[in-house]
């Protein structure tokens, strides 16, 4: 398993060099310009030196190697001293990867974003493992009963309609006739005590559930499939025959085998699920990492748009190894030299 890691990981780093080459390239040949939004008041010359001071008029070459050098090497190195406190050589000289929306740090602003989408997102996706596979299970172990037309009808509606039209649904239902919850989430809001984390539960509650929908729909839908194809192989049949308990036979046996494409799925849906969130954080104005984007996108803020879009290919390639791990631990009869 360790050098089945070390030959991913050497592969990982020059793939991501060529998505991160590819993705500074493509975006570099859009018309954004760091003064585009500037009042049309300021001297050109002004802005020329606006310009010059955050390098957009260097040649592509040298833009790149500067870009990776702050991306990869001084920004990480900024990350950590701000958490440990510890202060490395040249940190005054040290200079930041800046957003040209903001003249921010870019990394500080992904920090401060990411808390929001954590809070949406990684709850959302934790609900609909828990209700996907008992779903899938179910259905799957007695197909065409009621439970698995009516798992299937939602599923069809969570996986067709699109979570921009669900999410004004809920907003009209829970929001405006109800009046459960609100619909625009407070991202200054803290948790403190249980009352703060009640208030929390509520205005998280519309976009955990809209995407969870959404999540679930595909996941149960995966669940049932691998686990028809399972239940209906010759050592299940075998195993019925031993005497063994139906319970044992379909948990220990059908469940653990289809786990081995449930777990591809999941594992490699994680960094999906933080790009499919962009449009419900727009609904619910939840103030995360998609907000970024596509503010970014609106104003022209190429540098913020290159971070976001390598971290999500970074994310990609990471959990392309996380899943052959996880392999190997659902299915011992896997292994890796």
């Amino acid at each position: 398993m360790g050098q089945y890691l070390l030959r991913r990981v050497l592969i990982a780093i020059p793939t991501l060099l060529v998505i991160s080459f590819v993705i500074f390239a493509i975006l570099d040949l859009s018309p954004s310009d760091p003064v585009g939004n500037l009042p049309l008041t300021i001297p050109a010359e002004v802005r020329e030196k606006i310009r010059e001071t955050l390098g957009a008029n260097d040649p592509f070459l040298v833009k790149y190697v500067k870009w990776l050098n702050q991306f990869l090497i001084s920004e990480p190195l900024n990350v950590i001293e701000k958490i440990t406190g510890t202060k490395f050589p040249g940190s005054e000289e040290r200079l930041r990867y800046l957003s040209w929306q903001t003249r921010s740090p870019i990394i500080d602003l992904i920090l401060e974003r990411l808390p929001q989408t954590l809070w949406v997102v990684g709850t959302a996706y934790m609900f609909a493992i828990i209700i996907a596979i008992p779903i899938g299970v179910i259905s799957a172990y007695k197909p065409y009963s009621i439970f698995d037309q009516v798992g299937t009808f939602l599923a069809m509606i969570g996986f067709s309609v699109p979570t921009f039209f669900t999410g004004l649904i809920f907003i009209i239902i829970f929001s405006v006739n109800l009046k459960w919850f609100p619909s625009i989430y407070d991202t200054t809001h803290r948790v403190t005590d249980i009352e703060s984390f009640w208030v929390q539960m509520r205005q998280i509650f519309m976009p955990v559930a809209v995407l969870t929908l959404f999540f679930t729909a595909q996941l149960s839908r995966f669940t049932r499939s691998a686990m028809l194809d399972n239940l209906n192989q010759d050592y299940i049949r075998t195993a019925r025959s031993k005497g063994l308990s139906e319970r044992r036979v379909v948990i220990r046996h059908a469940l653990r085998n289809s786990l081995i494409p449930v777990v591809t799925l999941v594992a490699l849906g994680i960094p999906q699920i933080f790009q499919g969130a962009l449009i419900t954080e727009q609904i619910f104005r939840v103030n995360g990492l998609g907000q970024l984007l596509i503010t970014a996108v609106q104003g022209g803020d190429l540098p913020m748009v290159q971070a976001l879009t390598f971290i999500f290919a970074v994310l990609i390639v990471v959990f392309n190894v996380i899943a052959d791990i996880l392999y190997a631990l659902v299915d011992p009869r896997i292994a890796y030299h």
